[in-house]
């Protein structure tokens, strides 16, 4: 590798774990469409248009992680049959509750989570500064967001109840 000071054979298994996150980002971001399309009821106009922000950056971070594996000179994977096959996040039905849309989003957020930690894992025995930061700063975007839609779930009794506990 000319441009990068790596050797080959310590930054196949980064590339490995970047096409596992690839397709998990490929299975959430259909999702996050599904959930879209199909989100109905009282919380309609509010997670119809974050879902659409969340599918909105999803569909940049998988552009930025292929494009960062063919930076690491290897290919990344490309075929939604592969995609479904490899990925630890799994497809759901359009037929969920508001409420379910989000727990099962939470959930996804830890799987992604528990990948990107991985993905710093095998860049750090790498030497791989360029994928440590690049996926640092995808953990700091989706804890946020995680955040903020775990908030969604609490009611206001539930934080007034635990601020008085603190």
């Amino acid at each position: 590798m000319n441009y990068l000071n790596m050797q080959s054979e310590n930054i196949l298994p980064v590339a490995k774990e970047l096409n596992q996150l690839l397709a998990d980002y490929h299975v959430y971001y259909q999702k996050l469409r599904n959930f879209h399309w199909n989100i109905v009821g009282k919380n309609f106009f509010e997670l119809h248009e974050k879902f659409e922000e969340m599918y909105v950056d999803a569909r940049s971070k998988i552009d930025e992680i292929a494009e960062r594996i063919l930076t690491l000179q290897y290919h990344p994977i490309s075929r939604y049959s592969r995609y479904l096959k490899i990925a630890t996040i799994s497809e759901e039905s359009p037929f969920q509750t508001d409420s379910d849309m989000v727990y099962i989003l939470l959930d996804d957020h830890k799987t992604l989570l528990t990948q990107m930690s991985t993905v710093i894992k095998k860049a750090e025995e790498a030497g791989d500064e360029g994928t440590i930061d690049l996926i640092g700063g995808y953990i700091a975007s989706l804890e946020k967001t995680s955040w903020m839609l775990s908030a969604w779930t609490k009611s206001t009794v539930e934080q007034l109840k635990e601020d008085l506990v603190m």
